[in-house]
């Protein structure tokens, strides 16, 4: 079997220094680029589970920094009760969820590859770039979020010197462009600042909230004024229960980073005896990783949640007030003094602008592995900074359009968190059902729709985060199909490999010189068709006579798809010499089985081609649907674009 390898030159190649610079890790061999934190190099051997943790808990963990303040305003008084209906749905719905995606998407994927898989052709395309739109908003609104609070920890901070005051904008534009900055540098060593910020952040958090439960035990009259006002507001329990459940979608931000931790599952170090197609030690250890980070997080938020409602008064949670976006802060400067508080806010700064780097991460994560698979990108989007450049750009529009306001954004965030939540139930839901697990099933439908609830209430409420949502995806979708229209003509093929009978009948028609190809397409299949298409072939493109001739059948397996590999197959059938191969498209197919030929053999083969009958338009539009159409000139096209020199470009005849 010969394989040979569709390699091309680097755009980075030959190119002045700052371009070199920009393409950095760009390879011009398959689109296939998993992101910095996508697939260690090969000779890392990963990283224990709660080290991995950490990494996803920069943003799971920071929204501590602002989901206080955020309940206190959704829910007022009842903000523990709401916080409970959200632990309640992380442990017992997010969490089955995502290690059963985990299960099933082992190499860091996600839900989104999951749904990939049930929808052929390009229902699944469709379906992908909307879920990316989503995920786009998820992770680019926890970049300007948390940049936003943790400009707020600056301000609020009384050792800021005054020119700082109400430049809460300024700050979250300063922290982004840091933010841009490490990743344009490189982003390395990443697992090891995050433990470092989580361990710190979680330790101060315990001294934070050991000191408000000393408090409210010392003072247990706290207590009872929280009880009096929320009995006073609502009559009965069960009136108490009522509100809760319809106020918690608004507190959906405290289950962010599910998401994430699926994403960089392949640095969790697995078992000796793991495989790339059975990691069982990896799934065990993100199943670890996902358990633990749900349960330490619930805790955290209950206890926060009961320790802001019962010392900070409401009315310092409103907008402008000293806890709005910072409920713990508050706590920690009023209760432990301003030193101490200070340091809690430099921590809180700290995990909150590293959030950013994780949602930055997971983005890099993302686009990479579908869009340029797709052709709905430009090859330069599998390099990591110039999309760095376009996401912090992004970053910037968001925080001047919401002027860097946490409550403003918390709307979109939670859209974009429910929505890959939504899916990822979904995805589970459907697999199980495969699988006839009938009871896991029946389980994951019933957490899909309460998802589907949380959505439906979060979006009618704060409707501003599917707007922004939207917009993302109609600039993925319109960015998306542009490129993949400006991109139809390439060779999308990352490597071509024959067979053994192909190999045999390639080496066999060469010995009489340069290859005669001609381009069949595959109906009866029967002697007559191979007669006769060999017959009109020599007579109207005047193939030279006792030329022997091979015949190139193309059959479009699936033609959303973009790069593939080729796999050509020979076959002998009633005396005709056939190669057989799939792709996903006719024309681009024949090309580059036309151009690993030539490079194979050191000889310029020729193809021989039927005209089409039909309008060109229609013919324009089903192939780049359909993947056919106008076969002839579109081969052309594609063999000139990838060979400019026209003396070793193979030749087109068309009779």
């Amino acid at each position: 079997m010969s394989t040979v390898q569709a390699d091309h030159p680097s755009p980075a190649s030959n190119a002045p220094r700052w371009r070199g610079w920009l393409l950095d890790g760009l390879s011009g061999r398959a689109a296939r680029h998993p992101g910095p934190h996508g697939t260690p190099p090969a000779e890392h051997k990963g990283h224990s589970w709660w080290r991995v943790m950490c990494l996803t808990g920069v943003d799971y963990f920071s929204t501590l920094g602002y989901q206080p303040g955020i309940a206190a305003l959704a829910a007022g008084l009842l903000s523990p009760f709401a916080t409970l209906v959200l632990i309640a749905l992380t442990l017992f719905g997010a969490l089955p969820v995502y290690r059963r995606v985990a299960k099933e998407s082992p190499n860091g994927e996600g839900s989104i590859a999951m749904l990939e898989r049930l929808l052929p052709w390009w229902a699944g395309k469709l379906l992908v770039l909307v879920l990316l739109g989503f995920a786009a908003t998820d992770f680019v609104i926890t970049m300007t979020l948390s940049a936003a609070d943790a400009s707020a920890h600056v301000v609020e901070n009384p050792f800021a010197p005054p020119l700082l005051h109400g430049a809460n904008l300024w700050i979250t534009l300063v922290l982004l462009a840091a933010l841009g900055a490490v990743f344009l540098k490189g982003f390395r060593e990443a697992i090891g600042i995050a433990v470092g910020l989580v361990g710190t952040y979680l330790v101060l958090n315990v001294v934070v909230l050991a000191t408000s439960a000393w408090q409210v035990l010392s003072h247990p009259v706290v207590v009872g004024d929280w009880w009096g006002a929320m009995t006073a507001g609502h009559s009965s329990p069960l009136a108490i229960v009522g509100v809760a459940l319809l106020v918690f979608p608004k507190l959906a931000l405290g289950m962010s980073g599910f998401e994430t931790g699926v994403a960089v599952m392949p640095q969790v170090r697995g078992d000796a005896a793991d495989t790339a197609a059975h990691p069982a030690g990896r799934i065990r250890g993100t199943r670890r990783l996902l358990t633990t980070a749900a349960l330490v997080m619930s805790g955290f938020l209950l206890l926060s949640s009961l320790a802001t409602t019962l010392l900070i008064p409401q009315h310092e949670f409103e907008s402008g007030g000293s806890a709005n976006g910072r409920a713990l802060a508050y706590l920690a400067h009023e209760y432990l003094g301003e030193a101490f508080g200070t340091v809690y806010d430099l921590s809180t700064i700290a995990i909150l602008w590293f959030a950013g780097a994780s949602a930055m991460a997971g983005l890099l994560n993302l686009v990479p592995r579908y869009l340029p698979r797709y052709g709905m990108a430009p090859e330069w989007a599998r390099a990591v900074r110039p999309l760095v450049l376009i996401f912090v750009a992004i970053a910037f529009g968001i925080t001047v359009l919401f002027d860097a306001d946490v409550d403003e954004q918390s709307g979109a965030y939670a859209t974009g968190v429910l929505v890959l939540m939504l899916s990822a139930s979904f995805a589970s839901t459907v697999a199980a059902r495969h699988r006839r697990h009938r009871a896991a099933a029946v389980g994951f439908g019933a957490i899909t729709l309460v998802f589907g609830y949380t959505l439906i209430t979060n979006v009618i409420e704060r409707p501003d985060g599917l707007k922004i949502a939207l917009l993302f995806i109609l600039g993925i979708l319109l960015t998306s199909f542009a490129s993949r229209v400006h991109r139809a003509f390439e060779l999308r093929a990352v490597q071509v490999e024959f067979d053994d009978t192909a190999q045999r009948l390639i080496d066999a028609a060469l010995t009489a010189g340069p290859l005669r190809v001609i381009a069949n397409e595959p109906d009866e299949r029967d002697e007559a068709e191979y007669r006769e298409k060999e017959y009109s072939q020599r007579e109207e493109t005047h193939i030279p006579d006792g030329r022997p001739v091979l015949f190139l059948e193309v059959t479009v397996r699936d033609s959303s798809d973009f790069t593939t590999d080729l796999h050509v197959q020979g076959e002998e059938r009633y005396g005709a010499q056939i190669l057989r191969v799939e792709g996903a498209g006719v024309a681009n197919t024949i090309a580059a089985v036309l151009m690993q030929l030539r490079e194979h053999t050191g000889e310029v083969p020729h193809v021989y081609f039927n005209w089409t009958e039909g309008h060109p338009l229609s013919h324009l539009l089903r192939f780049l649907v359909f993947g056919d159409g106008e076969v002839a000139p579109v081969t052309r096209e594609v063999l000139r674009r990838a060979e400019p020199t026209p003396a070793l470009r193979p030749r087109v005849h068309v009779g």
